[in-house]
């Protein structure tokens, strides 16, 4: 019976969890107003609904503005009509990105080692002292 039901799984056309995603998607593209206006619409119609999406706004951290989700580069622009002046573009423009996504990376780094540092620090100065 399992294996007939995952064989017509496909069969069934989208499932439930496709239709969320896609939803989620799409306010995700609108932002955090529509995210606010989805609840509170949830609320109107049927409570649980509003307070489910308020639980997932602050769990996913969409209710702060701090999603990490990037879907697209930072920035597309229309063609020019000069092929070789597009071809340059692109490539300055991959390769700010590069050097942006590395020097974050550097900074990551950095903040990494201070930690430690600071947490080797504390610790030494925790250890109880030999000659007392």
């Amino acid at each position: 019976m399992d294996t007939v039901s995952r064989a017509l799984r496909p069969l069934s056309g989208p499932r439930f969890g496709d239709f969320l995603a896609r939803g989620r998607d799409w306010l995700d593209e609108r932002g955090r107003p529509a995210w606010i206006v989805a609840m509170i619409l949830g609320f109107i119609a049927f409570w649980p609904v509003g307070l489910g999406l308020l639980f997932y706004m602050i769990w996913s951290k969409r209710m702060f503005g701090c999603s990490k989700r990037i879907r697209a580069p930072r920035y597309t622009a229309p063609s020019t009509g000069n092929t070789a002046f597009d071809a340059y573009r692109e490539q300055t423009l991959k390769r700010l990105e590069d050097e942006h996504r590395e020097f974050v990376d550097f900074l990551q780094k950095l903040r990494e080692a201070k930690d430690k540092a600071e947490f080797d620090q504390f610790m030494g100065n925790r250890q109880p002292k030999a000659d007392a």
